[in-house]
């Protein structure tokens, strides 16, 4: 077989998404094929009615699709409607999630406002409630969510695992002939306490539609591990996210490298980062990197990315570094408007290349990109349209005249807004 013949055999691109049944999050649809949702989770205080709305706000704008907010005691259940009201007065429409522990059938009964507010409820199996409790109180917020026509995460954690159900599975493991390690078991128990209680659920009378399961733990093999295992056992929308994954680049690593491989299987409707901020630092990172990750691997386009190489030897200056942040900061903030009057301009391919050894290939295969010359970088760069050389830049002013090519092309490419027509 000849190399192209073989080339057209090999296997490219994700596999084809796990079939599960759709879920609508308000005006969200996560599973049943839609794409793959983004999602975050604020860290106010909730029953801060204004930082807990500003939060929100900058989350959705972003690009959060979904947002979780804490309801732990009666002051927070409290704002949960005056925050969804304030969120409907500016505009921002994004689905907020309840998440209860411990005691959320007791605030969603005392607090009717709040259980209408959510979009959805978030139920952790291993903290509902304990002994003789345990199914009543699960019970309860179930028919809340049935009460109110609102959707339930069953979400199943690492840290808050539903002990009597660890330990009965420990128990016959450890009379069986030849034991199963530990992990595997634990494993096993995560997966079981999320479809146990799925099943429940279902009894009781919520629909499937109404359900997204997850099971989150902060080892990433495990992880994968326990997904594959419940989307080869059910069908019910699955929501991806690596707990505690830690701060900076830590976090954004191991999220991606669990994420990425269960959403190149085809496993996932539904993600979150969740990483831990740098004091004071930006909550909206975690929906950055997640659109990344989506973006990267071809399943979504939220925004134009710019290509730009490392950096070498051979660029000894940072004209090159300083031009990529700049085009990619300007892009990032020309997008609010962009997606309104330029649809489709998400997918643009932009390039700022540093050396004349791969930067204009690079820059002809994007659909507009910029060569600088490399080394001491006095410069003179040519710029590449679809793939031909249109201009070639020099002086002071290369940044202020690219982008200027880059808005053409745009206009070109995605139409020119009739601002008279919108006005």
């Amino acid at each position: 077989m000849s190399l192209l013949a073989e080339a057209d055999h090999t296997k490219s691109g994700p596999a084809v998404r796990h079939r599960t049944v759709g879920v609508m999050i308000g005006p969200v649809q996560v599973g049943g094929g839609a794409p793959i949702v983004v999602q975050s989770m604020t860290n106010t205080d909730t029953a801060d009615i204004d930082a807990t709305v500003a939060q929100v706000a900058r989350l959705a704008r972003a690009g959060s699709e979904i947002v979780r907010i804490t309801v732990d005691r009666d002051e927070a259940a409290a704002a949960v409607p005056k925050i969804r009201e304030r969120l409907d007065r500016i505009g921002c429409d994004v689905p907020l999630v309840g998440d209860f522990h411990y005691i959320g059938h007791k605030l969603l009964d005392d607090h009717p406002a709040c259980a209408e507010a959510l979009a959805k409820y978030r139920i952790n199996p291993g903290n509902v409630g304990f002994k003789d409790k345990k199914d009543r109180q699960f019970s309860m917020i179930v028919e809340k969510a049935i009460q109110h026509g609102k959707a339930v995460r069953i979400g199943a954690n690492w840290g808050s695992l539903d002990q009597e159900l660890l330990t009965h599975l420990m128990d016959l493991n450890a009379a069986q002939p030849a034991p199963l390690p530990a992990g595997a078991i634990t494993r096993e128990a995560m997966v079981q306490s999320a479809l146990l209680s799925a099943e429940r659920a279902i009894e009781i009378g919520l629909p499937k539609e109404s359900i997204v399961i997850s099971a989150k733990v902060s080892n990433v093999q495990d992880l994968i591990a326990v997904y594959r295992e419940l989307a080869r056992r059910s069908d019910y929308a699955l929501h991806l996210g690596l707990t505690e994954a830690g701060m900076g680049s830590k976090g954004i690593v191991a999220s991606s490298a669990a994420l990425g491989v269960l959403l190149q299987e085809g496993i996932g409707d539904t993600i979150r980062f969740s990483l831990t901020p740098e004091p004071g630092g930006d909550r909206t990172l975690e929906v950055k990197t997640a659109q990344e990750l989506l973006q990267t691997m071809g399943f979504r386009t939220f925004v134009p990315l710019v290509a730009a190489c490392p950096g070498c030897g051979r660029t000894t200056s940072t004209v090159f570094q300083e031009l990529a942040g700049d085009i990619q900061r300007w892009i990032d903030a020309s997008m609010p408007e962009w997606k309104t009057t330029h649809p489709g301009v998400e997918e643009l391919n932009v390039a700022v290349m540093g050396c004349i050894v791969n930067g204009p290939g690079e820059s002809k295969h994007a659909d507009i990109g910029i060569s600088l010359p490399g080394t001491g970088e006095a410069p003179a760069a040519p710029v590449f349209i679809d793939g031909k050389k249109a201009v070639t830049l020099r002086g002071a002013t290369i940044a202020a005249d690219f982008k200027a090519l880059v808005v053409e092309y745009i206009d070109r490419r995605y139409g020119k807004a009739d601002r008279s027509a919108a006005e």
